[in-house]
């Protein structure tokens, strides 16, 4: 938490993503810290200490976000960690997204309702 409002993490390549998550976020109260690669992202990551992250699947290379979330892992990551992708719902259904230590995934492109539904309730 950062002056009492959830820190959520947004890491993705996509400019617009980050900009367009970031915009729906902080309207509904939760401080937004984003990055557009996953190594950018490791390096906040301890200054932060994010409530919540948002990963795209696929940045700079094509495991950047699976990737991302095992260095996660070994740095003790308690917080929930969503995939962001393409092929979301594809995703769920040909993958166990938890045992890749993920808490769901979010299909693109995103749903606000829906999004800020799973988020409050995560963040109970």
């Amino acid at each position: 938490m950062q002056d009492g409002k959830y820190v959520i993490m947004v890491v993705d390549d996509d400019q617009d993503i980050r900009y367009s998550l970031r915009l729906v976020l902080e309207s509904n109260g939760y401080v937004v810290a984003d990055a557009p690669t996953a190594e950018q992202a490791l390096k906040v990551y301890p200054q932060v200490k994010p409530d919540l992250l948002i990963v795209d699947l696929m940045m700079e290379e094509i495991d950047a976000g699976t990737s991302f979330v095992k260095s996660l892992q070994a740095l003790g990551n308690k917080a929930p960690v969503y995939m962001l992708s393409s092929v979301g719902d594809n995703l769920s259904m040909t993958a166990d997204y938890s045992a890749l230590g993920l808490s769901g995934v979010f299909q693109k492109p995103i749903d606000n309702d829906a999004l800020l539904s799973i988020v409050r309730s995560k963040l109970k």
